[in-house]
């Protein structure tokens, strides 16, 4: 599975949240902390950037127009070409949180679900137990699914819309539910992978997820370096991804066929010695040759 360089040192922090466009045949992702969304355009190879003034965890283009974003605690509407925000909500007033990954479900209308998660200070130290799994709908209305989590991450759905997997870092798993795509709610939380301590130091952490066609999760490990595929009927790896990158953050299927595998990393925090095995931290690659492709993103409804 060869892999190459899309965008060199895209993210001054970390990159995150890649999500395929196919109608401008682009690829949107973000740098958190520096506070930026960018675009590559996969035509002509241009990247715009747009840096607001809080950290933005996830884009998602929205059919009424412009992108949302995870901006600070806040679900906002951002218009590419005038660049104003519009706040849409905000969550955890009381709490010392942001964004971070975000996906709408196949009904695309109203439910996004995001997960918010307890700032680092310093890079990679984070206040477990802050975390909430929040769904937005396009009727402005915001449920609370769940709480207390250290690190919301990666999101999938099951062709048939019955499953959601989802992600908590920090304790290292990969949790499923049953989902309702009528009133996007879930129940029957269950563990599907708990990593055991003492594989951290070769995997690394789970971060994004996507799901490929033949409904296979692949994941992004931080601190691992590697993107791996497994069989949730099995909870096994099946095929694995090493970047030239060892954090590792979020990936997407994309491109024309959807053949293509867009993987961000990040550079936030690395020591020199680090940086200097993997000089390409904070870009964004495309990986080929998967023998597996991918569903289209879902875009924001409202």
């Amino acid at each position: 599975m060869p892999v190459e360089i899309v965008v060199k040192d895209a993210c001054v922090t970390v990159g995150e949240g890649p999500h395929w466009d196919e109608a401008s045949k682009t690829l949107y992702y973000v740098d958190i902390y520096a506070n930026s969304v960018f675009r590559w355009n996969s035509v002509t190879k241009e990247v715009q950037k747009i840096t607001i003034d809080k950290t933005i965890g996830f884009v998602i283009p929205s059919k009424k127009g412009g992108v949302i974003v995870g901006l600070g605690k806040t679900i906002s509407r951002l218009d590419w070409d005038s660049k104003k925000v519009t706040v849409l909500h905000e969550v955890d007033q009381d709490k010392q949180t942001r964004f971070n990954d975000g996906k709408c479900d196949a009904r695309g209308r109203l439910i996004k679900k995001s997960g918010t998660v307890g700032m680092e200070n310093p890079p990679g130290i984070i206040e477990k137990g802050q975390g909430s799994l929040y769904s937005f709908d396009t009727d402005g209305s915001v449920k609370k699914h769940l709480e207390n989590l250290d690190c919301a991450n990666g999101l999938a759905w099951s062709a048939d819309n019955k499953t959601m997997y989802f992600i908590d870092s920090i304790p290292r798993c990969i949790y499923v539910f049953d989902y309702d795509i009528n009133s996007g709610t879930i129940k029957n939380q269950q563990t599907l992978i708990k990593f055991e301590p003492g594989t951290d130091s070769i995997l690394g952490v789970p971060d994004g997820m996507t799901m490929d066609t033949n409904g296979k999760l692949w994941v992004a490990f931080f601190f691992g370096g590697r993107v791996v595929q497994f069989d949730p009927d099995t909870g096994k790896s099946v095929s694995v991804i090493h970047m030239p990158a060892h954090r590792t953050s979020s990936c997407c299927f994309g491109g024309t066929d959807y053949d293509e595998m867009f993987v961000t990393c990040s550079r936030y925090g690395c020591p020199e010695e680090e940086l200097s095995k993997y000089p390409l931290s904070g870009s964004v690659f495309k990986v080929t040759d998967l023998g597996a492709k991918g569903n289209p993103a879902v875009q924001f409804e409202g």
